[in-house]
């Protein structure tokens, strides 16, 4: 996984103090100025979403405006899962 966060600039993973990700922690990705991919970190499984905030600021700390499970136990080794990724990145 760790070649996914570094191929596609995600952040360095952080705790949610938000609650929207029951305090497990969080790596983002920027998409715009107010949409961002999120990948949350749960036990050893990871789960990818889509998300608008207000601000990059508020990332972990507040509630997301819109938030979009994409991927649930996202797995790089399964083509749809990689595609997935792309499809909001590229």
């Amino acid at each position: 996984m760790t070649n996914v966060f570094l191929y596609y600039n995600f952040s360095p993973f952080v705790k949610d103090a938000s609650g929207a990700f029951s305090g497990n922690e969080i790596s983002f990705t920027e998409l715009n100025t107010e949409h961002f991919l999120i990948f949350e970190k749960s036990n050893d499984t990871y789960n990818l979403y889509v998300s608008k905030f207000n601000s990059k600021k508020d990332i972990g700390l507040q509630k997301p405006v819109i938030l979009e499970l994409v991927i649930e136990n996202y797995d790089k080794s399964i083509p749809e899962h990689r595609v997935a990724i792309r499809r909001y990145i590229e």
